[in-house]
């Protein structure tokens, strides 16, 4: 990709709160400066609110909510391939227990994990502050972005929109 187009401010948090909810389901990183991949779990973003901040359920007995309590930075990995967008973000960690903000992104798949459902006693949320990222993502319809490629190919022109770059928050 050639197109390189660092974000910031505004138009950093909008492509975080973009690639989060479009991808949703990240690698979440915790205690990052020891681990070996056993501190990464696949987590679904619940929510990306209008600051940048992402929220993410969690039990607050877990082994991730023990890491952040040692050490708040976390790095989400973003992936979607069948779109080519990802981006992987840096940020800080922070466990919040908040009826209200439970209600509010509260969704049914989510009891898988909380039998008691919005009521249970074990429900945290973690809310990560983004501090930078960067991104990948190629803009458009997959199938026409094919066929770009194709004719990116056979004309040796770069016709497909793709954009990378830093975001800084």
């Amino acid at each position: 990709m050639e197109n390189q187009t660092n974000l910031k401010n505004q138009e950093g948090i909008d492509k975080v709160i973009q690639l989060a909810k479009e991808i949703d389901i990240c690698l979440f990183s915790t205690n990052i400066k020891v681990d070996q991949g056993e501190s990464t779990r696949p987590m679904s973003t619940q929510d990306a609110d209008e600051n940048g901040n992402l929220w993410f359920f969690s039990d607050k007995n877990s082994i991730k909510n023990k890491e952040i309590e040692s050490d708040a930075t976390v790095r989400l990995y973003y992936s979607h391939p069948s779109k080519s967008s990802y981006m992987v973000l840096n940020g800080e960690a922070e466990i919040v227990f908040d009826k209200q903000k439970v209600d509010e992104i509260w969704t049914p798949l989510v009891k898988t994990w909380f039998k008691d459902g919005k009521d249970d006693p074990n429900i945290s949320l973690i809310k990560v502050t983004p501090k930078n990222a960067y991104y990948w993502d190629v803009e458009g319809n997959q199938m026409i972005n094919f066929f770009k490629m194709l004719a990116s190919v056979a004309t040796g022109t770069t016709l497909v929109d793709a954009k990378e770059g830093t975001i800084k928050l």
